[in-house]
């Protein structure tokens, strides 16, 4: 038999909380002394680290105390029904690292958020997941189909889509200098490189994206990122500019 203070040193747990375990009755003492003071035996220590491995899983001191108290108590069931809550626990954290990732893209891109084009975003994604895959489905071909996933996304933190987003960024900040200003063409060159390096050079696939991200209806049910019509003409512009020059030099 132990007192309570060489159960914290062996176990790290303060007596305030072997005090409140017994008072909810989770764990009583083996015993006391003459003085009133708490004893534990190694009965109660294993019960101890039954209770702080438990609760490592989520499981509530109530649960526990049913777990614990319950003879044939099915532990099967109970870790199973742990499980399936901890799995719909992680997929909410993975909803909010999302949204975090798009607010955080969106004010790389603006400077400043609008919660409004974030939430459609994320609407999109969630409820409309179904109605997504359709489209995609009927506007690309099988071998297409895997390149859309190497798309930017905005609730990502991918190392591309930050390029992608950063380049944007860079483009929505000299677009007053005009399409032919040596920054936009800078820009726009590298695109052009990124988008190679990433289709392969499919120039279909991507003629196929660009036309979608022309028209607001198509982009949304595509699930993708809204871009204002003014930039997606001032980048179509730019874009041919640089195309005109690069074939020019090439001829030259």
């Amino acid at each position: 038999m132990i007192t309570i203070q060489e159960v914290t040193k062996r176990t790290g747990i303060t007596v305030r909380t072997m005090r409140y375990y017994d008072q909810i009755d989770l764990l009583p003492p083996a015993g006391k002394t003459e003085g009133g003071h708490r004893l534990y035996g190694e009965k109660e220590i294993k019960t101890l680290q039954e209770i702080q491995f438990l609760k490592t899983l989520g499981f509530s001191l109530q649960e526990i105390k049913e777990m614990l108290s319950e003879e044939g108590h099915d532990w099967f069931v109970g870790l199973k029904k742990q499980l399936g809550y901890i799995s719909k626990e992680k997929k909410r954290l993975e909803e909010i690292e999302h949204s975090l990732n798009g607010l955080l893209n969106e004010m790389v891109l603006k400077g400043s958020i609008d919660i409004a084009n974030v939430q459609k975003l994320i609407q999109l994604n969630q409820n409309n997941m179904d109605k997504r895959e359709v489209f995609l489905s009927q506007t690309f071909d099988e071998k297409e189909m895997t390149l859309l996933d190497q798309l930017p996304n905005l609730n990502s933190a991918d190392p591309d889509t930050l390029e992608w987003i950063a380049l944007m960024a860079q483009l929505k900040k000299h677009m007053p200098k005009g399409a032919a200003s040596p920054e936009i063409q800078r820009i726009v060159k590298r695109m052009h490189e990124k988008e190679k390096d990433m289709f392969g050079g499919n120039e279909g696939f991507a003629e196929k994206v660009w036309e979608i991200r022309k028209s607001p209806q198509k982009s949304e049910s595509a699930g993708f990122y809204p871009i204002d019509s003014e930039t997606l003409e001032f980048i179509e512009e730019a874009y041919e500019m640089y195309i005109s020059r690069k074939q020019q030099h090439l001829n030259g």
